[in-house]
């Protein structure tokens, strides 16, 4: 399977390089959008955390310095955390990984067996 995978990838991330790694140990060379320099807008941030099933908070990073800085919590409408990811992307997920089958972000790593 190497058809229209796509991974939101950060190489600073272990998590990312090992799902990078993982789908490259299946034989599938994903299309890699390094999000910190193509961050994806808010549209597309909707659409992954939609096809992903999770909320927005939880496709948020509430460890980065951004998020206590720009006064994020779990009441934070979704609109305005939304906002934050697409002008912070640090505080995106990572890594988004994108197949025909569905969206995961890959924590653990094998959570993308669910849509290979």
């Amino acid at each position: 399977m190497n058809d229209n995978v796509t991974i939101y990838h950060n190489p600073r991330c272990s998590k990312s390089r090992q799902a990078l790694e993982y789908l490259r140990e299946r034989d599938i060379e994903p299309e890699v959008i390094r999000y910190l320099e193509d961050t994806p807008d808010v549209e597309k941030l909707r659409e992954l955390v939609d096809a992903a099933g999770i909320t927005v908070h939880d496709a948020i990073r509430t460890r980065e310095a951004e998020y206590r800085e720009l006064g994020l919590s779990p009441d934070t409408p979704e609109d305005a955390l939304l906002a934050a990811m697409a002008a912070h992307p640090r505080l995106i997920e990572r890594p988004f990984v994108v197949t025909s089958k569905g969206t995961r972000i890959a924590r653990p790593t094998e959570a993308i067996d669910e849509i290979l």
